[in-house]
């Protein structure tokens, strides 16, 4: 590596959200009359990845392909959990859809049967399930029933937080940017970044204890009280932050002294996307007291749902009515079904640690020696590259993430970037990736690393 200084360069959001509209001229002419249907038929708000964006037409397995037939490797998408048009999701939701799809207020087998199956993946304090639609209801719904509970209205979150898109949950989800506004009961602390808020004057874990505290402090100042702390448990939109496992503790700790709840959002980490249990706050050893789980739960039919320690149902319940015509419907719990069989007959949360941290491995290794490489981690099928201008400074450096995730799109191999500053390669491939796609994708990836030196 050259010695020579280096310019800090910030990425636009333009580079961070993928394409970029000033260029839809440079693009292939067909290219160019879809977007413009695309803009005109869905208007501005809209984004594509990629500075070239791609015509997905199809997926199989841990495989997409665009109109001409190429085949890319999907490294990305995390919804379809069990990989692309899996037979066994497909079955259950075709036969379902043949048969009945209804509401939540008739008594049917299936959602008992999925229910008591779903919950035994739980610890044992864990025992009701609400279900809808989009891990953004379940958010919104765990929210709700922590305010109810408590009878506070504060929210605690870590700097790049995203929870969902309803008008509540997007008021606490500071990854969303500028233009969304944090609701005034909301308090944020720094996402578990241990390479930049370890040191040697104390601990990650009690720099975000002393974060929590002066959070909590600030909210009783001003007469709000605290209802719940809520995080990813993979920390995907901060940056991917796994370990070191066991900084959630004084996370919880101090939240239940001040009379708060923890809710755990696994609708990314979830069903054994981090190889090592069903649930990423397991990782860390704690027992939230609402998880939401969503995205990978039906391999692409919309489903979601949260899960609740009974007692905070009692009044809740007996108070309020819930209902949800969607969430729970007898198809979207076939296709949960189908999943939950799956992930577990083809011992996919085990294929998701050995092959994941095969990866990881193998990623450490390409990067060593790199300045820009600041650090590989992640746990199973969620990996996180940081990128930084030197290691001096950790800088984060977008730019170079961009330039990455682009080169790798025209090497058909498809990843995408998180972390504040965009500057964090993002991995979470469907869980059927096989140790020969992992090869595909170090290959890939030591191919793009070539230009960071």
């Amino acid at each position: 590596m050259s010695n020579a200084p280096q310019t800090i360069r910030k990425p636009s959001r333009a580079m961070i959200n993928g394409f970029d509209p000033n260029r839809l001229n440079e693009l292939p002419e067909q290219m160019q009359k879809s977007i413009r249907r695309r803009d005109q038929s869905l208007g501005p708000s809209y984004r594509l990845f990629y500075d070239e964006p791609l015509e997905i037409v199809r997926g199989k397995g841990v495989t997409l392909f665009d109109r001409d037939g190429n085949d890319y490797l999907d490294v990305y998408n995390n919804v379809p959990s069990v990989g692309h048009a899996h037979p066994r999701v497909i079955e259950a939701v075709h036969q379902q859809m043949q048969t009945l799809n209804t509401n939540t207020r008739y008594v049917q087998e299936s959602i008992l049967e999925y229910s008591e199956q779903l919950l035994a993946t739980f610890p044992a304090e864990l025992g009701h399930v609400m279900f809808t639609c989009t891990g953004s209801e379940a958010n919104d719904l765990a929210m709700r029933v922590a305010k109810y509970a408590t009878g506070n209205q504060g929210i605690i979150v870590t700097s790049g937080a995203y929870h969902g898109l309803t008008a509540e949950v997007s008021s606490f989800s500071p990854s969303l940017g500028v233009g969304v506004p944090l609701g005034a009961n909301v308090r944020v602390i720094d996402a578990p970044d241990a390479l930049r808020h370890a040191s040697d004057k104390g601990s990650l874990e009690e720099h975000l204890r002393d974060q929590v505290r002066a959070a909590i402090a600030d909210l009783h100042r001003h007469g709000i009280g605290v209802a719940a702390f809520i995080a990813d448990s993979i920390f995907s939109s901060d940056g991917v932050f796994a370990g070191p496992t066991g900084f959630l503790h004084p996370i919880i700790d101090e939240v239940h002294a001040a009379g708060g709840l923890y809710i755990a959002d696994e609708v990314q980490p979830g069903f054994g996307r981090t190889g090592q249990e069903w649930w990423g706050f397991q990782r860390h050893g704690i027992v939230p007291d609402i998880v939401t789980i969503g995205k990978p739960m039906g391999n692409g039919i919309p489903v979601a749902a949260a899960i609740f320690k009974p007692e905070l149902l009692v009044e809740f319940g007996k108070n309020i009515r819930y209902f949800n015509t969607f969430g729970g419907n007898s198809v979207a719990i076939a296709a949960a079904q189908a999943v939950l069989d799956v992930i577990r007959e083809e011992s996919l949360i085990e294929n998701a640690l050995k092959v994941g941290g095969k990866i990881i491995s193998e990623l450490k290794s390409l990067s060593h020696g790199l300045e820009q490489v600041a650090e590989v981690r992640g746990s199973g099928f969620f990996i996180g590259v940081d990128l930084v201008t030197d290691r001096a400074t950790l800088s984060p450096d977008g730019v170079a993430a961009a330039e990455i995730v682009n080169s790798l799109r025209q090497d058909r191999i498809l990843i995408s970037a998180c972390g504040a500053q965009g500057n964090v390669l993002k991995l979470r491939p469907p869980m059927p990736f096989s140790s020969s796609d992992a090869d595909r994708l170090i290959e890939g990836m030591a191919k793009a690393f070539t230009n960071l030196r």
